[in-house]
């Protein structure tokens, strides 16, 4: 549960530029950019919390209303979760949908709720972030609740380098 809260918390932050969140602590502070992805901190509640987040160079799908989209690695200082990887859509998901995920061939699925996905495990946001790190290009396809099919594509140029600030912006100490 707070692997999801979080997240939304991120989106919520990143989406509506809400830089009076008290609620979820302090606003994110950009770190770096790093091609098409920046690296961003924030404490809540005196936990710092690292993320990297890119938007797609490429939207398709026919929707008559789309919101912000945006793909996010967390990391937080203590470790407990080292790599949570979501989407936020821009949409609501077909409800028990999945979305796929593809990393220069490797496939993954998401599960979705409501405008977010995730992984089933920390093994699998493990492996995402790893191909991340390497990769060249990364796919996104989901489906709205309207049965409207999306495809994102987004460009991977820096996000080992923002990776690598969010590992040293993040390290347990």
């Amino acid at each position: 549960m707070k692997k999801i809260l979080y997240v939304f918390v991120l989106t919520f932050i990143c989406v509506f530029g809400a830089v009076q969140a008290q609620a979820a602590g302090d606003a994110p502070k950009l770190i770096s950019r790093h091609g098409a992805w920046k690296a961003y901190s924030f404490l809540d509640n005196n936990e710092k919390v690292c993320f990297i987040s890119s938007q797609p160079r490429k939207q398709g799908g026919k929707l008559k209303k789309r919101g912000e989209v945006f793909f996010f690695v967390t990391r937080w200082s203590d470790e407990k979760d080292k790599n949570v990887v979501s989407v936020a859509n821009g949409y609501a998901f077909k409800p028990d949908s999945q979305v796929a995920v593809k990393v220069d061939g490797k496939d993954f699925l998401l599960f979705t709720q409501g405008e977010m996905a995730w992984t089933k495990d920390q093994a699998m946001d493990d492996a995402i972030t790893e191909a991340l790190k390497k990769g060249a290009t990364l796919t996104v396809k989901g489906i709205s609740d309207l049965g409207t099919e999306t495809t994102d594509i987004y460009s991977l140029t820096g996000s080992g380098a923002a990776y690598q600030a969010i590992a040293k912006a993040c390290a347990k100490k």
